[in-house]
């Protein structure tokens, strides 16, 4: 999503929108399109969007953090009716399409990950920096939290989780650590998950915090992003008019993975026997240039893939 600093002066999103140039030449916004921002963040590239389908493009944007759909409001109400906001996660993409008249729709985004905008912003709990409740929910109105899943799972479910989300080595003494920790109590904050990682893994060595992957981990976790992803993607493929395009932009490599798998699966790449319904239109994923990725940090992991709908399926 977008890189982003909070303010607590005008609580405001700033917009510096990961890969812009690259997602609007990919997308090929037409005048008169019908286009999907299934995360929306700080609204940035859906402003880019909008101004590129003047004067009749609409786009829908739909975003799990009502913050960000505040945040949305604000920064494209010049646009009118042109935009519509929705409430929801794009693992729901089909039915907010249609809900909301985007079906079929020319162009579908969806920028993977966590915004900085929750992650610079201590309550939410997504971050070490600040000492803060272990929430890490995008949808900070229902769900388990962070502290939750720390506090029911077994030592081998935690293991599993650390290792499977956040690709962490160590997740097992790590997951030993948090149990023995918490026959004292709850562990509640972000500030006491951190310590008790880092001691598991002996202390901090490197530029990485050593409890950086087991937050994303547990982040990945609370939000379900990759269930979501892989429920998402041919949920978009279908909301897409033929010639229609989707582009996605991951940050970590979970994420492309899952994505670069169903592209090539329903691009008939290795053979595949049933239907082929996309073309691959980025044979390597587009990653920041220098120039974005000394001003944009958080641009030097964003891979962007866009594929194109067929106008007319290839049986095999």
């Amino acid at each position: 999503m977008e890189n982003s600093q909070f303010s607590i002066l005008n609580s405001q999103f700033q917009h510096i929108p990961v890969l812009l140039a690259e997602v609007i030449a990919g997308l090929a916004p037409r005048p008169d399109g019908r286009y999907i921002d299934g995360t929306l963040g700080g609204g940035g590239h859906a402003a880019a969007i909008l101004e590129a389908t003047v004067p009749g493009g609409r786009l829908l944007g739909i975003d799990a953090d009502p913050a960000a759909l505040a945040a949305g409001a604000s920064r494209l109400a010049s646009f009118g009716e042109r935009v519509i906001l929705a409430h929801g996660n794009f693992r729901d993409l089909t039915q907010l399409a249609r809900a909301n008249g985007f079906e079929p729709a020319a162009g579908i985004l969806l920028d993977l990950g966590v915004s900085s905008h929750q992650l610079d912003t201590p309550g939410r709990g997504f971050s070490f920096m600040a000492d803060a409740p272990l929430d890490m929910r995008m949808d900070p109105t229902g769900g388990e939290t962070a502290a939750d899943l720390v506090d029911e799972l077994s030592e081998g479910e935690l293991a599993d989780v650390i290792y499977r989300y956040g690709e962490e080595h160590g997740s097992r003494r790590i997951a030993r650590a948090i149990v023995a920790a918490r026959r004292a109590g709850r562990i509640a904050t972000t500030g006491e998950l951190a310590e008790i990682v880092a001691r598991a893994l002996g202390g901090r060595h490197g530029k990485i915090h050593p409890a950086t992957r087991t937050f994303q981990a547990l982040r990945i976790a609370v939000n379900h992003e990759l269930e979501s992803l892989e429920a998402a993607l041919p949920q978009a493929v279908e909301t897409l008019a033929p010639g229609g395009r989707l582009a996605v932009i991951a940050f970590h490599s979970l994420e492309d993975r899952i994505v670069k798998q169903y592209f090539r699966a329903e691009s008939g790449y290795g053979g595949t026997t049933g239907p082929t319904r996309l073309r691959i239109l980025t044979k390597k994923p587009i990653e920041a240039g220098s120039a974005e990725a000394r001003a944009n940090p958080r641009a030097r992991s964003a891979k962007l893939r866009i594929a194109e709908k067929l106008r007319i399926e290839n049986r095999g």
